[in-house]
C-alpha cells in the first residue's frame, strides 16, 4: 500500500493532524466502494457545491440524507415489492447502498431535490467571521483592536 508521506505539511501548519486519517479512509472507502450508485460532483459556484447522486428507480421515502460530524451520508433502501416479476435481463440496480462524502470545515448542506431519478444536494462554504482576515495592531496604544478586511469584488 502507497503511503503519503505528510510530515513536511506538519511542520509549517497546525491544526491538519486529522488530514492523514481523513486520506486514509478516503483510500479505504474508494477500495471497498462498488461504485453505485454513480455521483457528481460540481462546483457552482465559488463557494457554492452540488453533489447529484443517480437514484433510478427511488421514491423520496426511500432515501435518507444524514450530515455527522462533517459526514454527508446518503442512504437508499429500496421496500420490497409485493408482486412477482420475471425479468429476461435486469439492468437498472435497484439495490439497497450507502454513499459518504467528506465535508470540508464550514461547508453546509442547505437543501436537496429529486428529479428525474437524481439526487441534487445543495452545499455551501459559509466561513464564519471569526474566520476571515482581519488587521491586528501590535503595540498599539488602542486595545483589542480588529479589524476585518472585505475581499475586492
Amino acid at each position: 500500500m502507497n503511503r503519503i508521506d505528510l510530515t513536511p505539511l506538519y511542520r509549517s501548519s497546525v491544526g491538519y493532524d486529522r488530514f492523514g486519517s481523513l486520506l486514509d479512509a478516503a483510500s479505504r472507502s474508494e477500495k471497498a466502494s462498488s461504485g453505485y450508485p454513480p455521483y457528481n460532483i460540481e462546483i457552482v459556484e465559488e463557494n457554492s457545491y452540488a453533489i447529484t447522486v443517480a437514484v433510478a428507480g427511488f421514491k423520496e421515502a426511500e432515501i435518507e440524507l444524514q450530515v455527522e460530524n462533517g459526514v454527508l451520508t446518503v442512504r437508499g433502501k429500496k421496500e420490497a415489492s409485493d408482486s412477482e416479476k420475471s425479468y429476461l435481463h435486469q439492468g437498472i440496480a435497484t439495490r439497497s447502498f450507502e454513499r459518504k462524502f467528506n465535508l470540508a470545515d464550514h461547508i453546509e448542506v442547505v437543501d436537496a431535490d429529486l428529479a428525474d431519478g437524481l439526487l441534487t444536494v445543495q452545499l455551501v462554504k459559509e466561513i464564519p467571521d471569526a474566520m476571515k482576515p482581519r488587521t491586528i495592531a501590535i503595540n498599539g496604544s488602542k486595545t483589542n483592536v480588529i479589524q476585518h478586511k472585505e475581499k475586492a469584488a
